[in-house]
Protein backbone atom coordinates (compact mmCIF):
# COMPACT_ATOMS: atom_id res chain seq x y z
CA UNK A 1 0.00 0.00 0.00
CA UNK A 2 1.50 3.55 -0.44
CA UNK A 3 0.71 6.77 0.75
CA UNK A 4 0.80 10.17 -1.27
CA UNK A 5 1.78 12.94 0.88
CA UNK A 6 -1.91 13.86 1.93
CA UNK A 7 -2.62 10.16 3.01
CA UNK A 8 0.75 10.68 5.29
CA UNK A 9 -0.12 13.88 6.62
CA UNK A 10 -4.11 12.46 7.59
CA UNK A 11 -2.33 9.52 9.15
CA UNK A 12 0.15 11.46 11.19
CA UNK A 13 -2.76 14.00 12.15
CA UNK A 14 -4.68 11.00 13.37
CA UNK A 15 -2.35 9.14 15.35
CA UNK A 16 -0.17 12.60 16.80
CA UNK A 17 -2.94 15.30 17.03
CA UNK A 18 -5.81 16.42 18.73
CA UNK A 19 -8.32 19.39 17.08
CA UNK A 20 -9.35 21.77 19.80
CA UNK A 21 -12.53 23.51 18.57
CA UNK A 22 -12.40 27.16 19.50
CA UNK A 23 -15.16 29.60 19.00
CA UNK A 24 -14.77 33.34 18.59
CA UNK A 25 -16.77 36.27 17.61
CA UNK A 26 -15.64 37.90 14.18
CA UNK A 27 -14.56 40.81 16.40
CA UNK A 28 -12.57 38.89 19.30
CA UNK A 29 -10.65 37.07 15.52
CA UNK A 30 -10.06 40.49 13.85
CA UNK A 31 -8.08 41.22 17.11
CA UNK A 32 -6.23 38.30 17.11
CA UNK A 33 -5.17 38.00 13.94
CA UNK A 34 -4.18 41.55 14.07
CA UNK A 35 -1.86 41.21 16.49
CA UNK A 36 -0.35 37.93 15.51
CA UNK A 37 0.52 39.99 12.25
CA UNK A 38 1.90 42.58 13.96
CA UNK A 39 4.73 39.45 15.30
CA UNK A 40 4.96 37.63 12.00
CA UNK A 41 2.99 35.01 12.98
CA UNK A 42 -0.59 33.01 11.94
CA UNK A 43 -3.43 32.98 14.21
CA UNK A 44 -2.92 29.11 14.94
CA UNK A 45 1.20 29.70 15.82
CA UNK A 46 0.06 32.76 18.26
CA UNK A 47 -2.54 30.90 20.01
CA UNK A 48 -0.03 28.06 20.69
CA UNK A 49 2.59 30.65 21.99
CA UNK A 50 0.06 32.52 24.15
CA UNK A 51 -1.07 28.45 25.62
CA UNK A 52 2.64 27.74 26.19
CA UNK A 53 3.32 30.65 27.70
CA UNK A 54 0.20 30.79 29.95
CA UNK A 55 1.01 27.31 31.05
CA UNK A 56 5.00 27.99 31.70
CA UNK A 57 3.59 31.32 33.72
CA UNK A 58 0.96 29.56 35.75
CA UNK A 59 3.69 26.59 36.76
CA UNK A 60 5.63 28.70 38.21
Amino acid sequence: MTFDKSQYHNEYAKKKLKRIPLDVSLEKYDKIKKHASTKSETVNGFIKRAIDEAIERDNK
